[in-house]
């Protein structure tokens, strides 16, 4: 069972690993270019709200709802009636779509007045962000339209198109950042055109790979259709409980737009460092099961859903939590020898090591609810996330009322890593309400190998932690060293720190084949 499922992880974390190095790269060339200043919170503002519905609509809540239908639809239904679904989603999804896009054009200084109220402040900063939304909002049709896709084609164990196309989404905003924006006297607005150029390509790489599964989709009107219904149903709660650390950090975006100038560009910078593992593991992970989770939920076998969730959850505690640790002792170095040049100076690096430090102390509460929230979707089940997601973000709302306004009324010095704190603890909250309510359910129940990993976990984590504190030494002294001397330096901490976590892993007993095959109950 878990083989199958190790294997397509190792797939789709592989070229999603592939993805976050092509966006670093990406960073690098902006924070190189454009440093942290005006025109990065601008376009990061512009960027973030159709990227902030994409999330929140496309790979949020209609892939959690579309999924589990389809595999059901494959399980019980004809290839016909797969195909007659598929046509009427898209057709309807798309119309759906077209409608949304043209109003965010059009209202695009509305959303910027709401998302980013404190730009009011700056005329000038104000108007380029409107000027480059208009651009960027089009990127929403394309990746729903993507996320359709994506759905269709891990229902049927192809992860690998999917799994590719963020790289092209890097591979056209390098291109565009280094090379268009240079020659254009609106640098912004280039950046901003790729993004919609990077969307479209995205979903023509998805066209051929759906043509071979004979499900290229045919869109027609579909409200009538039974499925499409069922999807829309499953999708109007999710979209907020299967979001809520999208809205999160789109609260810190709103709140961080007061902060000084820098503060938005500090926290992207620091969260896209959080992104690789999330993204290369946690989210990787949650993709492959959320489709054998459906099928095991249709086909009514209980033991096999709570065994592919055991085994995603002692998986996820073995690698997240080193990523963790590793990021909160590393946060300097990381920022200084990624993107510490140019325009990107030693306080930008400082500011946003903070952050880095802030939001690693909540990466296994995000990757948690990643895992978790596939025990739910795979059940149709969007109504408790809901009351999960609503409780962990006021919580993070009483947070920031309660700590991050008063401290930077009161002069704290860098409120946007509280900001980015707030949004950790409420993901970790988030965690273990939806861990409670599948033990409550009877849905999942954990092994008996939970006893013996997590005092190894333990271990190993605080003997990196260790190493990892004396071998990065001063932080200060990082940004003065030459860029050699801080890769060298920097991949000298990491491979130590994966020796040192591994071998205190293997000398406390825990082997691979913990984590093949069937979890034993």
């Amino acid at each position: 069972m878990s083989r199958g499922f190790l294997r397509s992880t190792s797939v789709v974390g592989g070229l999603t690993l592939l993805s976050r190095i092509s966006g670093l790269v990406r960073d690098m060339v902006y924070s190189h270019a454009f440093g942290a200043g005006t025109l990065m919170d601008a376009f990061l503002v512009a960027f973030k709200i159709p990227n902030f519905l994409r999330r929140l609509t496309a790979e949020g809540a209609f892939s959690q709802a579309f999924v589990p239908v389809i595999s059901e639809y494959k399980v019980r239904r004809s290839p016909a009636e797969v195909r007659e679904l598929v046509g009427s989603v898209s057709g309807t999804l798309g119309a759906a779509l077209f409608v949304l896009t043209a109003v965010g054009v059009i209202a695009a200084p509305l959303l910027v007045l709401v998302f980013a109220p404190g730009f009011t402040q700056d005329g000038g900063r104000f108007d380029l962000t409107v000027d480059m939304l208009r651009l960027t909002f089009p990127y929403i049709f394309f990746m729903s339209l993507v996320a359709l896709s994506s759905g269709i084609l891990n229902s049927y164990g192809r992860f690998a198109v999917p799994a590719f196309t963020p790289v092209l989404l890097n591979a056209v905003m390098i291109v565009f950042a280094s090379v268009v924006a240079p020659n254009f006297d609106r640098p912004g607005i280039a950046l901003a055109a790729g993004v919609f150029v990077a969307g479209l390509v995205q979903l023509l790489l998805q066209l051929p790979a759906l043509r071979a599964l004979a499900l290229l989709p045919m869109p027609r009107w579909g409200w009538p259709h039974e499925g499409v219904r069922r999807i829309a149903r499953l999708m109007l709660p999710g979209i907020f409980g299967s979001s809520v650390a999208q809205i999160s950090l789109l609260l810190d975006t709103l709140i961080a737009s007061f902060l000084v100038t820098g503060s938005i560009a500090w926290m992207y910078y620091a969260d896209r460092l959080v992104e690789f593992p999330l993204g290369v593991f946690s989210i990787a992970l949650a993709t492959v099961i959320l489709p054998g989770l459906s099928s095991h939920h249709a086909l009514e076998d209980r033991g096999q859903f709570s065994s592919t969730l055991d085994w995603a959850l002692r998986l996820t505690v073995v690698i997240v939590t080193p990523a963790a640790v590793g990021l909160a002792f590393l946060a300097a170095p990381l920022m200084a020898t990624i993107f510490g040049y140019g325009a990107f100076d030693a306080a930008d690096v400082q500011m946003s090591a903070y952050a880095l430090v802030a939001y690693a102390i909540g990466l296994v509460g995000f990757s948690m609810v990643k895992v978790l929230a596939p025990g739910y979707f795979a059940r149709q089940d969007t109504r408790t996330p809901v009351k999960v997601g609503i409780i962990a973000l006021a919580a993070n709302l009483g947070f920031n009322v309660a700590v991050v306004v008063p401290a930077h009324l009161a002069g704290f010095a860098a409120p946007h890593a509280l900001l980015a704190l707030s949004t950790g603890l409420s993901a970790g909250l988030n965690s273990l309400l939806l861990y409670r309510g599948l033990r409550r359910t009877g849905v999942y129940e954990p092994s008996g190998r939970w006893r013996r990993l997590l005092p190894q976990v333990l271990a190993a984590n605080a003997a990196m932690a260790a190493f990892l504190w004396w071998a990065a030494g001063d932080w200060s002294s990082w940004t003065g060293m030459a860029p050699l001397e801080r890769v060298l330096r920097l991949s000298a901490c990491v491979g130590g720190g994966a020796v040192v976590y591994f071998a205190t892993l293997a000398a406390s007993g825990a082997r691979p084949g913990d984590f093949r095959g069937a979890t034993s109950r």
